[in-house]
């Protein structure tokens, strides 16, 4: 094994760099199961931005959150010896800052945009899976989740085209 791999980050690691600091999720990389923690952070943070933004500004935070994300994951990643750490969680807060966005208002929507989110996160279908495994960079970090992002709008979309 590589002896510059981090297996774990802790509170030391998090707040050496400010990119470690963004890329862990403003710590809560740091907890247990950070993808779903990260994706739930997106929830409190959507509120925030969509009260203070319009839509078009909201879509160019996001965008210039995504930017930020590659810098401070391909930063991170290469601390912690792993392209795609899994305390990494920042690709999952931009990623679901995208969809909730772009997802039909009301809880429902948005609960069902979380659960098929992290589903789609999780299992990684094609090509997601291909783009995890291939680009190892900050930028390929983002793009799997962003593409996790884009199938559950797809789903979302059917579903509310079939609901009525």
């Amino acid at each position: 094994m590589n002896a510059n791999v981090i297996i774990r980050p802790n509170r030391g690691f998090l707040f050496a760099h400010p990119a470690h600091f963004i890329a862990l999720g403003f710590g809560t990389g740091l907890l247990p199961a950070p993808g779903t923690i990260g994706t739930l952070v997106a929830f409190p943070l959507y509120v925030l931005l969509d009260r203070w933004l319009s839509a078009l500004w909201l879509a160019i935070v996001i965008a210039a959150l995504f930017v930020l994300g590659v810098w401070a994951c391909e930063r991170t990643g290469r601390a912690l010896g792993i392209a795609d750490h899994g305390a990494m969680n920042w690709d999952e807060i931009v990623s679901f800052l995208a969809v909730l966005m772009l997802a039909p208002p009301g809880l429902a929507w948005q609960t069902s945009a979380f659960f098929a989110f992290r589903f789609f996160d999780v299992v990684k279908p094609p090509p997601i899976r291909y783009y995890d495994r291939t680009i190892k960079s900050g930028f390929g970090v983002m793009l799997d989740d962003a593409i996790a992002a884009f199938y559950t709008l797809l789903v979302l979309a059917i579903a509310k085209r079939l609901l009525g």
